[in-house]
């Protein structure tokens, strides 16, 4: 039997490695469906319940395994439907390839049904390469480049395949003219900077006395030359939210996330260095970072295009984070005194000190800071950790301590809702011999989560390690945009816009096999982790939590920090009469910009 296009497609992606595909079919990918069922399965097609959520599994995959993420989708309203999950891997440089069906090529043009012009659709998202195979000679070229480039320019890239093209006999370019033959594989490289960039940069941190080092997802392969300069130039070290993982927050020099959603430590880190190091990070909000002026800079990323923002850098060196560091470290002296370094660290004990009685505040029904902090403890050494956008981010990022082996994400500069679900089944597919675990909010789980759990109640047969745990925050509210709207709009909650159904997600977890588990007292919530990550499979635990609980910002006191407002929402029912209480008042302060401590 004669090769068809679909079937060199998938051939060429199991020679590069590609094992899953995460997918929703159409007629528009019938030629490829057609092809997998010729060929076992192989690479395994995971069916989502939706494309958006493709996206999304492919970028968790990504994520947690360092590989290249792939999903499919059919013409028109699936390729439609892959965007947002695309442009999470854009805003994250994350390597995603797309491969998506079109209409017939003698229909084009036509106004057919399902005709979309997807290269007007994915032109930016998918910017660094995006094409349509019109002839078999084009492969596997378009394929080979489509892979290359999601991996070089750490990016999405989109191949669009119309369907009578899939079903053509597959010939390969020959030795002609006009013709592109290609090849597998791409060599490992590294990139460093020049010496006098690397000497100029020594300098800049060998002058500074209060030290402080920015790391981000960037850094991730260079742990061990992150901790060692922060001990040579005794430095503290924040973490921007996608760098969460890069080093361990038992170190006492660590002082975990920065920004919003950050730690007072990170914000005084900050607020008071004399020199700034970032590596491998883009982190955008420049209002918590040292005041311009205040701090010389030094800056450490692969990506040339990305150096040079946000902040005001002396030296901005191009290169691996690993390899220059490996060349800056010899350069640093050790000759400075550890009034600085001692000050970090005892900013972060106290830090932990004030989380820990955050955690302890009463609430009504249960405090949602508790619900992160009870868990903590308790996660596995191995475990990976995604969370979803809102309200919960803000716990996940304050209350969750990374150790060596330990593995977390979340929608960094998206931020998008409806990404926790979809990125722990990445993970499981990646990892399917360790622990999932996912943080999400009400809003997020009844966006799209509900429905996932359907296709890990679907696979949940083929991990080894049985254990998704999805952990919703159920407060019957859109949190984090309620709290927005009383600090940045001084306004109450628009209850139209904010309050949402109350959903038995415990209960449709077990009408679908799975173990739910319903916490509605505080006593409970240990017990009830217990329970999820103890289960035989994918578990629901759904933690009835308050929702007048602020997520207060990093700049707030130490003494603002130990406060609840919970106290003084007690009763009122629509929160109408907050304002006239004075909350709007007392978070006002806390905004950028507001407070100089």
């Amino acid at each position: 039997m004669s090769t068809k296009v679909s079937d060199h497609v998938l051939q060429r992606l199991r020679e590069w490695g590609v094992d899953h595909v995460f997918g929703y079919p159409g007629d528009g990918i019938n030629g490829l469906l057609a092809a997998w069922g010729r060929a076992e399965n192989k690479p395994r097609f995971v069916q989502s319940r939706h494309e958006e959520m493709s996206a999304f599994e492919a970028v968790g995959y990504a994520k947690f395994s360092g590989r290249l993420g792939v999903c499919a989708a059919t013409s028109g309203p699936g390729a439609i439907h892959l965007l947002n999950g695309l442009y999470d891997a854009k805003l994250d440089h994350v390597p995603v390839l797309a491969i998506v069906g079109q209409t017939h090529r003698t229909a084009m043009g036509g106004s057919y049904q399902q005709e979309v012009d997807l290269h007007t659709l994915f032109k930016d998202v998918a910017s660094d390469f995006v094409e349509t195979v019109t002839v078999p000679e084009q492969l596997p070229n378009v394929i080979d480049r489509a892979i290359r480039t999601a991996y070089a320019r750490r990016a999405p890239t989109a191949v669009i395949i119309p369907g009578d093209v899939q079903d053509l006999d597959y010939s390969a370019p020959t030795h002609e003219f006009k013709m592109v033959p290609s090849s597998l594989g791409r060599s490992s490289w590294t990139a460093v900077p020049s010496e006098e960039s690397v000497q100029r940069a020594a300098e800049i941190l060998n002058s500074g006395d209060k030290v402080a080092i920015l790391v981000g997802q960037g850094a991730a392969g260079a742990r061990a030359e992150v901790e060692r300069i922060a001990e040579l130039l005794k430095a503290g070290v924040a973490k921007a939210l996608l760098g969460k993982d890069v080093l361990s927050d038992e170190l006492p020099y660590v002082t975990g996330s920065i920004g919003l959603l950050g730690t007072r430590p990170s914000y005084e880190l900050m607020r008071d260095c004399d020199t700034l190091l970032t590596i491998g990070s883009s982190f955008p909000y420049t209002q918590f970072m040292p005041e311009f002026g205040k701090a010389r800079g030094v800056q450490i990323d692969i990506d040339p295009h990305m150096v040079g923002m946000r902040y005001p850098y002396e030296v901005n060196l191009v290169g691996d984070a690993k390899a220059t560091l490996q060349a800056l470290i010899p350069l640093l002296s050790e000759d400075r005194g550890r009034e600085w370094y001692d000050q970090v660290c005892a900013n972060v004990t106290r830090w932990r000190e004030v989380m820990g009685r955050r955690a302890e505040q009463s609430a009504d029904p249960i405090n949602p800071e508790y619900v992160a902090h009870a868990l903590d403890p308790l996660l596995p050494a191995d475990a990976i950790v995604s969370s979803d956008s809102g309200s919960a981010a803000n716990w996940y990022a304050r209350h969750l301590t990374m150790k060596p082996g330990m593995r977390s994400s979340l929608s960094g500069t998206l931020a998008t809702m409806g990404c926790g679900v979809p990125y722990a089944i990445g993970a499981k597919f990646a990892h399917p011999d360790r622990p999932a675990i996912a943080l999400v909010g009400d809003g997020a789980m009844q966006m799209n989560g509900m429905a996932e759990l359907i296709t890990a109640a679907k696979y949940r047969d083929l991990w080894e390690d049985p254990r998704l745990v999805v952990a919703v925050f159920n407060n019957h509210d859109l949190n984090q945009v309620t709290w927005e709207m009383r600090a940045m709009e001084g306004a109450p909650s628009f209850l139209p816009s904010q309050e949402i159904p109350d959903v038995q997600y415990a209960a449709f977890a077990r009408s679908l096999g799975l173990t739910g588990i319903r916490v509605e007292k505080p006593e409970d919530v240990e017990a009830g982790w217990r329970a999820g990550l103890e289960a035989d499979g994918p578990a629901v635990i759904e933690f009835l939590t308050d929702p007048a609980v602020p997520p207060i910002p990093p700049h707030a006191t130490w003494e603002q920090m130990e406060a609840t407002a919970a106290s003084i929402l007690k009763g009122d029912a629509d929160r109408g009469s907050m304002i006239k209480q004075g909350l709007k008042a007392k978070v006002q302060e806390f905004l950028p910009g507001k407070q100089k401590q």
